[in-house]
């Protein structure tokens, strides 16, 4: 997260309590951190510009965890390849390997054939907008 405050109305005390609730599991556990009390940091949470500051730094701290996901995403398939054709491995880590590969290419061929029919839909669209307008 950055040093400087989103806006004005921001305050280091606000982006601290942001950084100690992202850091820790608990409400209890952040509030005992910043050595603040948890009714406090709770009704901190409560005023609406801090609830949509701290929204934003989830949302932001999420992404970047999706992005090291993606980032690992071919080291995981290179292992489901070995184990799913690797000999010495059980049947069940084999069976298990290829279950995944397989399930996961489908998910993919759906999410194609749903982003074709949607931009055919969008495309439609667009063109039934424009023909309104003559």
């Amino acid at each position: 997260m950055s040093e400087k405050p989103d806006s004005p109305m921001r305050s280091k005390r606000q982006d601290q309590f942001i950084v100690a609730l992202l850091e820790h599991p608990t409400l209890d556990k952040a509030a005992a951190a910043l050595g603040v009390s948890d009714v406090t940091l709770w009704r901190t949470l409560k005023k609406p510009e801090f609830a949509e500051a701290f929204r934003k730094a989830r949302r932001e701290a999420f992404s970047q965890s999706i992005a090291r996901l993606q980032h690992a995403s071919n080291a995981a398939v290179g292992t489901l390849l070995r184990v799913m054709t690797d000999r010495e491995a059980s049947a069940a880590s084999r069976v298990r390997a290829a279950d995944v590969v397989l399930q996961t290419a489908l998910r993919g061929m759906e999410i194609e054939d749903i982003d074709a029919r949607l931009r055919l839909l969008e495309e439609a669209a667009e063109e039934n907008k424009g023909g309104r307008r003559r």
